[in-house]
């Protein structure tokens, strides 16, 4: 059975399509007009991100993406509460796809009470009301795809606002972007390639995923994408963290109580010593007979290697599902929880 033949049966959607043209969400994002004039000029004490599931990850991404340029404290919510120190020195980013994720509606009520800078990044919902009604900035996405599918979307649009107030100057990584997921879009569409044959050398296992640094928010997303497209248990940690703990637990491993695959995301700009722990830990996980799956990119810039590999671990995740024989399109059990909330 060829792969397009698992394609046509279980992905309902055409997710296939949404990944393939995601270099198009780019471009869109990147010219797409953002008025943030009431915003700039302001001297902020900090920044705090707030969103949930596939609206939340840009702001990881963001972190890792421009750990180097900006100099501010950065904080992910992923949750109903903002932190304490958040004052009118804050300037508060509320990411919500669809604009009706609940914390995230909770986190820019108590923004307006806290009277923080506030932008808006959604395709519409009830954010979008109060964002309009309360005279916010709003950048505005387009909607149609979920929200883990809109990652062209999303995080172009925030780090499209960054470029915008200062923090950061990024059209040339962009541009790269997208010819380079353009390019790979066709690559991962053809019936051979690398992201269909590490999905294969998936089925049957459980992903434990190691990266580290900069590619610490990668590895999350790759295990989110797992759980979600895939319908999978993954586990991700990052070095050297893990080599402080989660390293213990393969003492006792034993294949017949966990059916595992590590997989490293490696870069080539890691510290010397964690480049050292990637090579100690995985003496130490193939003397238990664990077999370890190495991605890397090639790419000249560390921004475009980031952007690679994301791209290619959500091809993966989209491969496993079909060849799995299941829709990745379909989150039952968030809709149940959801549902069940109401």
């Amino acid at each position: 059975m060829k792969i397009k033949d698992f394609i046509s049966k279980y992905d309902t959607q055409d997710q296939f399509t949404v990944l393939r043209d995601t270099y198009k969400q780019v471009e869109y994002a990147w010219n797409n007009k953002v008025e943030l004039s009431s915003l700039k000029n302001k001297n902020f004490s900090s920044i705090v991100f707030c969103g949930l599931g596939g609206s939340a990850i840009s702001g990881d991404l963001l972190n890792d993406f421009l750990s180097t340029e900006i100099n501010l404290p950065f904080n992910v919510v992923r949750g109903y509460y903002l932190p304490a120190f958040v004052n009118e020195n804050t300037l508060i980013i509320i990411s919500s796809y669809s604009g009706n994720t609940e914390e995230t509606i909770s986190c820019i009520e108590q923004s307006l009470k806290k009277n923080c800078s506030i932008v808006v990044i959604t395709s519409g919902g009830k954010i979008l009301d109060i964002a309009v009604k309360n005279k916010v900035p709003a950048i505005k996405i387009i909607d149609g795809f979920q929200p883990r599918y809109a990652l062209g979307l999303s995080f172009f649009s925030v780090l499209k606002l960054t470029n915008v107030l200062g923090f950061s100057d990024d059209d040339k990584i962009v541009k790269q972007v997208i010819d380079l997921w353009k390019k790979r879009g066709e690559e991962f569409s053809s019936e051979k390639n690398i992201a269909i044959q590490a999905a294969e050398n998936l089925i049957g296992f459980i992903p434990v995923i190691y990266s580290s640094e900069f590619l610490s928010s990668t590895g999350y997303r790759f295990k989110c994408q797992l759980n979600e497209n895939s319908k999978i248990h993954a586990f991700q940690h990052i070095l050297p963290e893990m080599n402080h703990n989660e390293i213990i637990g393969w003492e006792t491993f034993s294949e017949k109580q966990f059916n595992v695959k590590v997989i490293y995301l490696n870069d080539e700009d890691y510290h010397p010593q964690n480049k050292k722990r990637f090579i100690v830990l995985k003496e130490l996980i193939e003397s238990k007979k664990a077999e370890i799956i190495n991605l890397h990119s090639n790419e000249e810039h560390r921004k475009v290697r980031i952007m690679d590999l994301i791209f290619l671990c959500d091809w993966i995740s989209f491969y496993l599902a079909v060849l799995r024989g299941f829709d990745p399109s379909e989150i039952d059990f968030i809709h149940e929880m959801k549902k069940s909330l109401a």
